[in-house]
């Protein structure tokens, strides 16, 4: 399942674990990154509490936890080749898996049609 937040991170939630990132349209509005810092494994957070940063050439920018968790995984790919993020937003550029507190939380969440309505 494919969900997508305002604050236009994406999630793809298995059997409570979501992977998490940001969207090829946020990576576009940021432009080319060169900085990714992001949470360690065993971390937990509430919704929308900063889990991540990213900095490009033009800004730096806050990535939010989408619900509240636990982090079980992140990805080191991204930490050491930011430029990942441009390149595959929304695949092999995930920043962290999170196992979710409450997965029936994912249901307030967009779908990839609200979203596409909400970045025309």
């Amino acid at each position: 399942m494919l969900k997508f937040t305002a604050e236009h991170e994406w999630l793809k939630i298995e059997d409570g674990i979501a992977t998490v990132g940001i969207t090829t349209h946020a990576a576009g509005q940021l432009g080319d990154l060169v900085f990714v810092e992001l949470p360690e494994e065993g971390a937990t957070f509430d919704k929308d509490a900063v889990a991540a940063t990213v900095e490009s050439v033009k800004a730096a920018s806050d990535v939010y936890c989408p619900l509240a968790g636990e982090i079980t995984a992140f990805n080191q790919a991204i930490v050491d080749d930011p430029s990942l993020v441009n390149s595959d937003a929304e695949g092999a550029a995930w920043f962290f898996k999170l196992k979710l507190a409450n997965p029936s939380d994912a249901d307030a969440l967009l779908d990839e049609a609200a979203y596409k309505e909400l970045i025309a």
